[in-house]
């Protein structure tokens, strides 16, 4: 059918792949960082002017990477805004994804609009520092003038999408990354102006929000660009999850997310009804503390990292003899205990010992993300099989104690740009509707995610054991903290 190629614009560099657009087999690839300063002190700048995107991906391309492909499909980090005056020029730089500054702000709005019940039953989430609609807010309030010249919003794989098409009167985005902003509704599938209007101070144009399958447009040169999306939904369908999977994330802080028919509603806000790049649903659920805990436990014990960590923790058996760690260190988004400290139950004399307190704290970081699948469950949400990404996912300990405190078979994909091979997917499946070649139900039958397959096996009553004990000190510390 072709040649397509798909393009991750992620936080600090591009990855492009060029896939046949028939079987996703990957031909070449091409990576570039992103030419940003970091911020002050190190990490990743709140700020950053949307061109540093467009020249690494200029970078990434080079060398003729990009020869005889007929297609691109971009993805692009999750929740950058570029807001844009009525002639199409950047008010200001990017506002990324990672700016925290907002988080007042967040408050304020949630305030405004009636609480976390009427943020989840309008748009499907709780306005957090991190959404656009948040960060729309802190303009108003830090920035009026810049505000008041905004005219149009846009993230970041529209803003280039728009760039690659050469800037058409017609803007686009996709439902996966409309639905994280904070102004759109996965249930619904349409814009909210009003909650624009009362983040912002007035009303701004939005794009028109594609159907996955839909091209957003062509070049000159006559390549097709299809729909882009997020990162987060280029990654599960770049993975190829369907429904019953479920992807957990190990990064400092942690994530689940699970493929379903329908918008998944959650009065209290636990759960974020995101859109995936299929025309399915990604209901997610985020924990504040993942990783964070491992690091910090290890730094206790005075261990080189949680690679040291994970051996220590197989010295010990399932239940740490009866050591319970709730991760809370950095406060807990889910469940919602933004002031709670982490707890450390169950000192006896035959527990006081450093294996203990290491397998403990894998325990607990993989007992709080599975209940986040069980907030997921509980939802009706079905997750037979559980794809696990993150650097920790490659720890030892993480492998031998995650299927059974889970409850499914788990998998830990080879690496690869799962994202960019997402986007590509989009793209193939936007050129085969073109060209009457695909269905529009029915995306490319590219081969999924292949990794090494893990079963709970004989360890389920252990594992379950485990949850028990766990979910005792949990509700003996904070009472109710999961009830709906």
């Amino acid at each position: 059918m072709g040649i397509v190629a798909g393009l991750d614009s992620s936080s600090d560099s591009t990855r492009i792949v060029v896939c046949d657009a028939e079987t996703g087999a990957v031909l070449r690839q091409g990576y570039a960082p992103h030419p940003i300063e970091p911020a002050e002190g190190g990490g990743r700048p709140a700020d950053v002017d949307p061109q540093a995107w467009l020249r690494s991906l200029g970078e990434a391309a080079g060398g003729g990477l990009l020869e005889n492909v007929q297609a691109i499909g971009v993805s692009a980090q999750r929740n950058a805004l570029v807001p844009l005056d009525g002639n199409g020029g950047l008010v200001r730089p990017a506002v990324t994804g990672a700016d925290r500054r907002a988080q007042t702000s967040a408050a304020d709005l949630m305030d405004a609009f009636g609480g976390r019940e009427a943020w989840a039953r309008a748009v499907g989430l709780v306005p957090q520092a991190a959404q656009p609609v948040t960060k729309l807010r802190w303009l108003r309030r830090t920035e009026p003038e810049n505000a008041d010249r905004t005219a149009f919003l846009m993230q970041a794989h529209d803003w280039l999408v728009w760039q690659l098409l050469g800037r058409p009167a017609r803007r686009t985005t996709d439902r996966g990354g409309a639905s994280g902003t904070g102004y759109w509704s996965a249930a619904t599938g349409t814009w909210r102006p009003d909650l624009v209007e009362l983040a912002l101070g007035h009303r701004a144009g939005l794009p028109e929000v594609l159907a996955p399958w839909e091209a957003a447009g062509t070049t000159p040169e006559g390549l097709l660009i299809s729909a882009g999306t997020g990162e987060t939904m280029a990654a599960a369908f770049g993975l190829g999850v369907g429904i019953g999977d479920a992807v957990v994330s190990l990064g400092v802080s942690g994530s689940v997310m699970a493929v379903h028919p329908e918008a998944v509603g959650d009065g209290g806000g636990a759960v974020t009804s995101l859109a995936d790049a299929t025309g399915m649903h990604l209901p997610a659920v985020s924990t504040s503390n993942a990783v964070r805990a491992l690091r910090a436990t290890a730094a206790m014990l005075d261990l080189e990292g949680p690679e040291a960590l994970s051996e220590l923790a197989l010295k010990s058996t399932p239940g740490a003899h009866g050591l319970v760690l709730l991760p809370y260190l950095e406060g807990e988004r889910t469940p919602n205990l933004p002031n709670a400290a982490g707890t450390l139950s169950g000192l006896r004399t035959e527990s006081m010992r450093p294996e203990h307190l290491a397998r403990a704290a894998f325990e607990g970081m993989l007992c709080s993300l599975a209940d986040a699948l069980d907030l997921l469950r509980g939802r009706g949400v079905e997750v037979r099989r559980v794809f696990l990404l993150g650097q920790a996912a490659e720890l030892p300990a993480v492998r031998a104690i995650a299927p059974a405190l889970f409850g499914a078979q788990v998998v830990v994909p080879q690496p690869a740009d799962y994202a960019a091979l997402g986007a590509a997917r989009q793209a193939a499946w936007a050129l085969g509707v073109a060209r009457g070649a695909l269905d529009p139900q029915r995306p490319p039958a590219w081969q999924g995610a292949m990794g090494q397959v893990l079963e709970p096996g004989d360890d389920l009553p252990v594992g379950q054991a485990v949850r028990h004990q766990y979910a005792t000190v949990r509700e003996q510390t904070h009472p109710g903290a999961f009830t709906s």
